[in-house]
């Protein structure tokens, strides 16, 4: 019985640790979109002069 209950345990932890990866995947590449579109603004933004696009 305890030998269930720990391989049930260690199903679930298994499970939410491929959904937190797979979670976080998915915001790497919403970042990496984010990143990429700031260099396209900072190039129509700035006209000419080098500037920042990000505000800090």
């Amino acid at each position: 019985m305890v030998a269930l209950l720990l391989v049930l345990l260690l199903v679930l932890i298994l499970f939410g640790v491929g959904f937190a990866v797979k979670a976080l995947w998915w915001v790497a590449i919403v970042v990496l979109v984010l990143w990429a579109l700031g260099f396209v603004f900072r190039s129509a933004d700035s006209a000419g002069t080098r500037g920042r696009w990000y505000r800090w």
